[in-house]
């Protein structure tokens, strides 16, 4: 393992019910800005159970946070934070409107540009109190201090974070995501596999803890995923799904090492021309990543296979065996509805070029093994 130092000071409440937690985390502030995204809170209960909640607060609303969050949309909310004075933002939805809000409260405590905060021009030094309430099992986003945002103008997709927009507590109720729609709940279940992966493919040594729970977690999903969809209300299922989607990115998995995450960058290039839903990106992108590096340690996605898709040997190489397990994984997700191909997001090969320069943007990346332009190309090639 690597020496490692671990921070998360996020309060959780879990369970069904939870919500009720919220007239307690609100006490202390009078003026709410509640941020969500198409509405969909609106239809399934989540919205009034909140409302009744913040009764005797000023509240204040910033709708229509896109999939992929967009930075235009978090200046609306800076704005109305520095004019009407907002002293906590509540996010409520799934990890887009959680990395938006994440920008808002960091925005709304500086004079700097939101997109400077995005690109490190400016810091983050401080912001506003954020809660939220989740309603898609996915990204980590509740628990974590990271935010991925969007520049429609620039064509640019980045990540960011900072200690400072670390939720102070975050509300998850496996009950708000039973009306979420099955491509949802299909997107939620391979970024959460996606994200368990990239922090998996590490060059640390000995970390047979991590690799363990890592593993777990992922044949739970495997053996869960389907069953979640074919009873999207079945509680016991949702439940799982939400616990692992949140344990996927707060920390817990990447103890001691550090994650590859360059399969992460390449989608956001990809998102960041074509607006695809992110998870969708990740489904068509990380087999063949996989099978790009399989030769840096044909060992590590040999275990993958055996321990996670029970793989046997049977005499069969390292790279015989990982080949295998990426076959295999291509397939579950394939079964599951995910795409497997930019053609079914009707991508082809005439925006290379500005993909591959936009991962570029600081130089060759990937921590498990650096990816150059080439190599960029020949992943995304393979994807077509």
């Amino acid at each position: 393992m690597n020496t490692f130092s671990f921070w998360n000071p996020v309060k959780l409440y879990f369970g069904k019910g939870c919500v009720t937690q919220l007239v307690n985390e609100v006490a202390p502030y009078e003026k709410v800005l509640v941020v969500y995204g198409g509405g969909s809170i609106k239809k399934n209960g989540v919205y009034d159970d909140v409302m009744h909640a913040l009764q005797g607060k000023q509240v204040f609303e910033l709708s229509g946070v896109e999939p992929n969050p967009r930075v235009s949309t978090a200046r609306e909310g800076i704005e109305i934070c520095k004019a009407e004075g907002i002293d906590l933002v509540l996010a409520v939805g799934g990890g887009s409107v959680i990395d938006c809000a994440k920008l808002i409260v960091a925005g709304a405590k500086t004079d700097a540009d939101a997109w400077d905060l995005v690109t490190r021009k400016a810091p983050a030094n401080e912001a506003l109190p954020l809660g939220t309430i989740l309603t898609l099992a996915a990204t980590a986003s509740e628990m974590n201090s990271g935010s991925v945002i969007t520049n429609v103008e620039t064509k640019e997709k980045l990540g960011w974070g900072s200690p400072v927009v670390f939720p102070k507590f975050s509300i998850l109720d496996p009950t708000y995501t039973f009306t979420v729609p099955q491509d949802q709940i299909v997107n939620g279940i391979v970024d959460t596999m996606t994200h368990i992966f990239e922090q998996y493919f590490n060059n640390a040594t000995n970390t047979p803890i991590t690799d363990e729970m890592s593993e777990g977690i992922l044949r739970t999903i495997i053996d869960v995923a389907p069953k979640a969809l074919e009873e999207p209300e079945n509680y016991e299922h949702r439940e799982t799904l939400m616990l692992a989607g949140t344990i996927g990115l707060n920390g817990f998995l990447a103890m001691g090492s550090r994650g590859d995450w360059a399969t992460h960058n390449i989608e956001h290039a990809v998102s960041a021309y074509y607006d695809i839903p992110h998870a969708g990106g990740l489904a068509i992108l990380f087999p063949h990543w996989m099978r790009h590096n399989v030769q840096v340690n044909p060992a590590r996605f040999a275990r993958l296979a055996e321990k996670v898709f029970g793989v046997k040997r049977n005499g069969h190489s390292d790279e015989e065996v990982a080949l295998e397990g990426i076959k295999c994984l291509s397939e579950f997700w394939t079964s599951i509805g995910a795409p497997n191909r930019l053609a079914d997001y009707d991508i082809d090969n005439s925006q290379f070029e500005g993909i591959i320069n936009h991962t570029l943007l600081n130089g060759p990346f990937g921590n498990f093994n650096k990816l150059d332009r080439e190599d960029v190309r020949a992943i995304l090639t393979a994807s077509l």
